[in-house]
């Protein structure tokens, strides 16, 4: 089992389970440690049906997968981690934050201030959200640099996540984590613990660089 000290995990990628989506889940598993990643979470919108394609876990190159989902309300799109099987459909925000912090799981505030999107930003001051997505793969430069100005304000942690629907987009904006991540609890655990910063993928620095 993988024991780095230092992680670069994409926490928002979605397989072609879902209909957006034209990344095959070999393409993810092969193509993620091409652009320098330890593991990418999929987070299929509205369901964990890719669980019937791969198995989560530490692929035999390597790469950590993990489930998750980015799961859609009325009120904006979150990415809930932890054991998100048991989670009902159709819940509004604030069920799903309550109902998450119940099964001991993590909220993320996925793009919250996407034009086509947008989070009702107001609710998160009384609800159990644990990071906000600051640096969004399909956002503006504008709409990234409002959701980092809602982590600070909130004070809660700042991640990234690519949201990618196609191979270009993959892996170019994870999240590094400071301690070893082996599973989805380790991924909760240090999700709530702040032990993670944004960043973006070695082979994305050198594109642009």
């Amino acid at each position: 089992m993988k024991q780095n000290e230092r992680m670069l995990i994409d926490l928002h990628v979605h397989s072609s389970v879902s209909r957006c989506s034209a990344l095959a889940p070999i393409e993810i598993i092969e193509l993620s440690v091409e652009q320098g990643l330890d593991g990418v979470c999929i987070t299929d919108h509205d369901t964990v049906d890719i669980l019937a394609h791969i198995k989560e876990g530490f692929q035999p190159n390597g790469l950590l997968v993990l489930v998750g989902m980015e799961y859609t309300t009325p009120q904006g799109d979150f990415l809930v981690h932890g054991p998100v099987e048991s989670l009902r459909k159709g819940m509004d925000a604030s069920e799903l934050l309550l109902e998450v912090e119940r099964i001991g799981g993590a909220v993320i505030s996925a793009h919250p201030f996407r034009g086509w999107r947008p989070c009702e930003v107001g609710l998160l001051d009384a609800l159990p959200c644990t990071a906000i997505e600051v640096l969004n793969g399909r956002n503006s430069e504008h709409e990234n640099s409002l959701a980092g100005a809602l982590a600070k304000k909130l004070q809660l942690p700042g991640v990234a996540g690519s949201d990618a629907h196609n191979v270009a987009e993959l892996g170019r904006f994870p999240t590094r984590f400071d301690v070893p991540v082996n599973n989805r609890m380790d991924l909760v655990n240090a999700l709530k613990a702040g032990q993670c910063t944004p960043a973006a993928s070695p082979s994305f620095l050198s594109a642009v660089g």
